[in-house]
């Protein structure tokens, strides 16, 4: 029975969607805005990110389990505040909408390195297989070896963007890995029915300092 099983994985989609490194690139230049994470990506309610890494971030969602507890961190265009702007150094990619900090599906919040964070791990090494020499699209990968970072922390996920940085306004241009929109149809995916239990109150305002952006 579970042979059969994982050969039906091994032949699923998603199984053949997966690939070993971020793959080729591009640069998106679209007009950037912000907006709130798609359910199909485990997320803290009320978090945003710029429009442009949406697919990109689906996918991360639909190949590791992940749950997203900071996405763009400052003002709407409407007022509105978002995030946790002082949790973050001054030229944060949060403050872009171009970064996402992440933590396991179902974490138990004890701020213990176990079992559960195997795929985030995993997906820090994806990302960054040698240490601060992240593979493009990604900016900075924040993990084990940073400060206030790694597993029982959080993992800090930022894409590039263009060198004119101005806070609360999304970027000229960001660079996005390459997902072809047939392996995001709705539906595709579909995390566990029990989703990830809320964090305690004050864990989200511990993600920081960051380095600054280069």
């Amino acid at each position: 029975m579970a042979v059969a099983a994982g050969g039906a994985l091994l032949a699923s989609p998603l199984a053949s969607a997966f690939r070993s490194t971020p793959g080729s690139i591009k640069i998106n230049d679209r007009q950037g805005r912000f907006i709130p994470i798609p359910d199909r990506v485990p997320h803290v309610e009320g978090a945003y990110i710029d429009k442009r890494i949406k697919r990109n971030l689906i996918w991360l969602a639909d190949h590791f389990r992940i749950y997203v507890t900071e996405g763009f961190a400052g003002r709407l265009p409407n007022g509105k505040k978002v995030g946790c702007p002082s949790c973050h150094v001054r030229h944060s990619e949060h403050k872009i909408g171009l970064a996402v900090d992440i933590v396991p599906l179902h974490d138990d919040w004890s701020g213990h390195c176990n079992k559960r964070w195997a795929s985030v791990s995993k997906l820090a090494k994806w990302a960054e297989p040698q240490q601060n020499q992240p593979l493009p699209p990604f900016r900075w990968v924040g993990y084990n070896g940073d400060e206030n970072h790694g597993c029982g922390n959080h993992l800090h996920l930022s894409w590039n963007h263009d060198d004119r940085y101005r806070k609360d306004k999304p970027s000229r241009w960001v660079e996005i890995f390459r997902v072809h929109r047939a392996s995001q149809k709705s539906g595709s995916y579909a995390p566990a029915a029990s989703g990830p239990s809320a964090p305690p109150a004050g864990s989200l305002r511990e993600f920081e300092p960051e380095l600054p952006a280069r």
